[in-house]
């Protein structure tokens, strides 16, 4: 007798579902993917004991014939292709033909369909994997899929099941996906009898808040760049929104969800200089692209792809993304927005629950009339020696607004205001068009401090200040013999350092920008960077962690008093900086209380 045997189709439908139907989730997923490719309109999902004991789906889709509807329950028949080109190009979301025939080999399954143009519905069963002849049946419009009791004839597989919870918050998941991707189609999910969703056909954006809620709403910016044949569009959300597990994060290609490295590193390389390491940022983008730049017939579950140039597709992501967190938020289109009217700016994460505590998109407002008051006009001449003590002796004011020759106007207000005072040696209180802005000033001169070092380091060494008087410092002998090992490179960042002894160094220079530094922390930090990671390291992949440390160093302390217009200088400087919105680290570096806040806080109608 042969060793060798052909496997019953039962066997090798289970063996498949194994693969394909994971748990009740999996099956969901197809039968959505099959309702979304049908043209549906609205789509009802009914689960009971979180998809184990029942799975039911209805569409108003375009139907199946009475004659197809065995052939939909077979193995590897389908619509959606027929040729190898056809699957090369294909834009359907399912296409092998297996999702019906794993399902019902491991489930009672009920497939009821009314065709567009028949006069009644149609419904086969499944018995064994095997379709029964088709009966009439009642139903008004499009398909309903009923799945009862899966895995009941596998017995291995159901007990690898979790609760009833953990199997419903992953359908759960898997209904948000299909509904992000497809905003144009209403979805209704229910659960034991209860609603537990119900989305109206909406643009992304509204469908976007209603998933992940307001909260990523306010906190998010949008995303709309293209280059060649793709295009990336959607939501991402500001560092100080990051979350502590990768939910929320969610990618499209072609309107099919995927989870590939090459995405999520793009992604995270555009937030490295934003957000902690142990964070992680929350999106919901679409790739759109050539349908044959990519191969989604790679995965079982069809969430993993291959891009045909993945080099180019990882520049496209990062940049895109890396452009859009680094524009300042202060869109000139904003200003007709009032204080009164909707709010486009986004909230940080313990924030958003209180609408008084905000950051905002905050526009460039029209000039102030001649009724309105500054809480500090600025001076036509300012001086220059708070911009050199704060920011170094290169640097120069961020220009001002400046009012029309002949005219008695004030000066149009800037974007983040105009100081007021400062509290508890912190923060900095400030006033604009839209209410009070709260700075705090270590946060965002380390900031400002770090992408000075970034731009200087990009294009020359950075510039030295000599020290009238050298400063030494104690250290040991490795120490001496990484500054000795790698004086070039120091040089590079804006040192000049020599050994004195076997345990004495000599500081004679420090980068300009950083002049006003703690100077022998500085260099002892820099040093131990370079001693533990090495030049190479140091310059490639720990440049910018070096920079921030850098930074953090030369940025002006907390407790330490600043006049008003070193106040302002901070704030024209941070409205000319990338990314200073947040700290390094990912904090929010201001946040703005308005004036309707104010009143509401105050019980004051106006």
């Amino acid at each position: 007798m042969s060793a060798i045997r052909l496997l019953p189709d039962l066997l090798i439908s289970q063996i498949s579902a194994g693969e394909v139907i994971g748990r009740p989730a999996s099956a969901l997923k197809e039968l959505l993917e099959n309702s979304v490719d049908a043209g549906a309109s609205e789509i009802a999902v009914h689960l009971l004991q979180g998809g184990v004991k029942s799975i039911r789906i209805t569409d108003d889709g375009i139907g199946i014939a009475p004659d197809d509807l065995p052939l939909a329950l077979a193995r590897h028949a389908t619509s959606k292709i027929g040729t190898l080109e056809e699957l090369q190009g294909i834009t359907s979301l399912g296409f092998r033909g297996e999702a019906l025939a794993s399902i019902a080999a491991v489930s009672h399954l009920t497939l009821t369909s009314h065709r567009q143009g028949m006069p009644y519905a149609w419904s086969v069963q499944a018995k064994n994997g095997r379709a029964l002849p088709p009966e009439p049946a009642a139903l008004t419009q499009g398909t309903a899929v009923e799945v009862r009791d899966l895995y009941f004839n596998t017995p291995a597989r159901r007990k690898f099941l979790k609760t009833e919870a953990t199997e419903y918050a992953h359908c759960d998941e898997i209904f948000k996906r299909i509904a992000l991707s497809r905003p144009n189609i209403g979805f209704t999910l229910q659960h034991n009898g209860g609603l537990r969703r119900h989305l109206r056909p909406a643009d992304a954006e509204r469908r976007i808040a209603a998933i992940l809620g307001d909260e990523f709403a306010q906190a998010s910016i949008s995303i709309d760049e293209e280059a060649a044949d793709l295009r990336l569009w959607g939501a991402s959300a500001l560092p100080h929104y990051s979350r502590s597990s990768r939910d929320n994060q969610y990618f499209f290609v072609n309107g099919r969800f995927v989870r590939d490295g090459l995405i999520i590193h793009a992604l995270r390389e555009a937030y490295r200089d934003v957000l902690h390491t142990e964070r992680h940022p929350a999106f919901v983008l679409f790739l759109e692209m050539n349908p044959g730049g990519v191969d989604v017939n790679v995965h079982p579950t069809k969430t993993e792809v291959k891009f045909r140039d993945p080099r180019a597709l990882h520049q496209f992501v990062f940049h895109a993304l890396d452009k859009a967190l680094a524009a300042p938020r202060y869109s000139p289109a904003a200003a007709a927005n009032t204080a009164s009217g909707p709010d486009s700016g986004h909230a940080g994460k313990g924030a958003a629950a209180d609408p008084s505590s905000r950051q905002h998109a905050i526009p460039f407002a029209s000039p102030v009339g001649s009724g309105g008051s500054l809480a500090f006009p600025p001076t036509a001449a300012q001086p220059q020696a708070f911009y050199r003590t704060l920011f170094g002796s290169g640097a120069t004011p961020a220009a001002l607004p400046a009012t029309s020759p002949g005219t008695d106007a004030a000066p149009a207000m800037p974007p983040l205001g105009f100081a007021l005072a400062q509290l508890l040696g912190i923060y900095i209180l400030a006033q604009n068009d839209r209410g009070l802005l709260i700075v705090d000033m270590h946060a965002a001169h380390e900031r400002i401090l770090y992408e000075k070092l970034k731009s200087a380091l990009d294009t020359r060494p950075l510039a030295m200040q000599s020290l009238l008087i050298p400063v030494t410092f104690q250290a040991d002998h490795l120490d001496i013999a990484t500054v000795e090992e790698n004086g070039p490179l120091l040089h590079e960042l804006g040192f000049e350092m020599a050994a004195l002894s076997p345990t004495m160094l000599a500081l004679r220079a420090v980068p300009v920008t950083l002049q006003h530094a703690d100077v022998i922390r500085l260099a002892q930090d820099v040093i131990g960077e370079i001693r533990e990671f090495g030049a190479s390291q140091v310059m490639t992949a720990r440049r910018n962690e070096l920079l921030s440390t850098m930074a953090c160093h030369g940025a002006v302390r907390a407790h330490r008093t600043l006049t008003l217009p070193e106040m302002n200088a901070l704030l024209r400087e941070m409205e000319a900086t990338e990314r200073s919105g947040q700290c390094n680290h990912g904090r929010p570096t201001w946040l703005e209380i308005s004036l309707v806040d104010l009143d509401k806080m105050f019980m004051r109608g106006r």
